[in-house]
């Protein structure tokens, strides 16, 4: 069911900041996916969100309960949710910093910096230069999908014969974190402790459990960092501590900030896109089978399913006073983009809610945008592509398995479980 609202339902009454309209705060909790539901889009209930009459800045309240409040960034926030607005504060670093952002490292008193994504211009190039070759599309094509269509197509064949798949759990969970820590060079047995320590740092809600898992997580990479020292191999964490970053070696702080931030961001953000991508088959299968009698069709339909499925929004602070759509913003001030809904603005789209594999200029927010654009965009899109190159050469038409739960979180948090099952000849 369509949850519709309008700006009137979610009015707060708030003793907010001066510069703050009182007819701007509303209660956009629910606009960082904390609310299933049993959508074919599920990102749906963001719509109204683009409408013209909204207000260009609306004013999101301090959370009271969950990480917010925990990490203590639960201070209140401005949010934007046209394409635009959007688009600006991604570009435009004189007025907004990305300083902070996923420093959850502050909870039990680190001071090392996330890089390269907590770090503003013009800092942050020289970090985003060091690593970026690694990331690059001739080194993904040279060197990384080779085991990339291996890894798939071991385990699509392990599934082909039994006719389903938890395509969340089973298939989606693993699939690209096999891939990140062969990149990484971690040991195949830290997995499941991985995803355990990852899940409790961005979805326990409890402080307890995310300092337990930062100490664990941080341990274990400086341990790794001081092993890679000594015994130099081919993988990235090995690279970066033995390179150099305009002409010196990296700090202590330098390493473990670059590794700490390709850990955070290698483990949940590809498992909920294949998760949401493969949902979307199955409940509309005319995607399933276009995509299926035309394969020329997968890239523009991998780009398609990455704008449909904004499993993010990300935040900036002001840098300075300034005034925007009326409003006064000050220096400090967070401003959330609503990627939910900046990637169907009519404005920028086209039929903005109808899933297009053919849809021109498509660049929409989903890997963020401006200089702290995703570093492992390219990789990302690389996965999903050979998953459907593989899969629709070895897999017939799926859908849900009856009975089952196709209710889903729009947001990082996702689907835990999805079974599917198709026809065994």
């Amino acid at each position: 069911m369509t949850q519709s609202r309008t700006l009137d339902d979610i009015r707060v009454e708030f003793d907010a900041p001066d510069n703050v309209p009182k007819d701007r705060i509303v209660d956009l909790s629910f606009a960082n996916g904390s609310e299933p539901n049993d959508l074919v889009d599920p990102y749906e209930p963001f719509a109204w969100l683009n409408g013209q009459e909204i207000p260009r800045l609306l004013y999101n309240p301090p959370m009271r309960s969950g990480l917010g409040a925990i990490s203590g960034s639960g201070r209140g926030n401005w949010v934007v949710s046209h394409y635009e607005d959007i688009d600006r504060v991604y570009s435009d670093n004189d007025h907004f910093s990305n300083a902070g952002t996923a420093e959850f490292q502050r909870l039990i008193g680190e001071t090392f910096k996330s890089i390269p994504l907590a770090i503003d211009p013009p800092d942050h190039s020289k970090y985003r230069l060091y690593l970026m070759p690694y990331f690059s599309p001739s080194r993904i094509t040279r060197d990384i999908e080779p085991r990339i269509r291996r890894i798939v197509t071991e385990m699509i064949d392990e599934v082909a014969d039994k006719g389903e798949v938890d395509m969340a759990w089973d298939f989606g969970r693993v699939y690209p974190v096999r891939i990140f820590m062969g990149l990484m060079g971690f040991p195949d047995e830290m997995f499941e402790q991985f995803l355990d320590w990852e899940w409790d740092i961005l979805h326990s809600g409890t402080l307890e459990k995310m300092q337990a898992a930062l100490r664990g997580v941080l341990d274990f990479l400086r341990a790794f960092i001081a092993e890679k020292e000594a015994n130099p191999d081919e993988h990235l964490v090995s690279s970066i501590v033995h390179g150099t970053i305009q002409g010196r070696a990296p700090t202590e702080d330098e390493k473990i900030g670059m590794v700490w931030f390709l850990w955070l961001g290698g483990l949940d953000t590809v498992a909920a896109t294949i998760a949401q991508m493969f949902r979307r088959m199955a409940l509309q299968p005319e995607i399933q089978r276009s995509i299926r009698e035309n394969p020329a069709l997968i890239n523009g339909a991998v780009e398609e399913f990455l704008r449909t499925q904004p499993i993010l929004s990300s935040t900036r602070s002001a840098t300075r006073d300034f005034e925007w759509h009326g409003v006064q913003i000050r220096k400090g001030d967070s401003v959330q983009c609503l990627n939910p809904a900046g990637n169907f603005d009519p404005t920028r789209f086209e039929n903005p809610r109808e899933f297009d594999p053919e849809r021109r200029a498509n660049r929409h927010f989903t890997f963020v945008g401006g200089v702290h654009i995703c570093l492992g965009a390219h990789l990302a899109r690389r996965e999903l592509r050979v998953l459907l190159e593989e899969w629709f050469a070895r897999i017939p038409e799926f859908r849900p398995k009856p009975g089952s739960d196709t209710s889903v979180f729009p947001g990082l948090l996702s689907i835990r479980n999805l079974p599917l099952v198709w026809d065994v000849k």
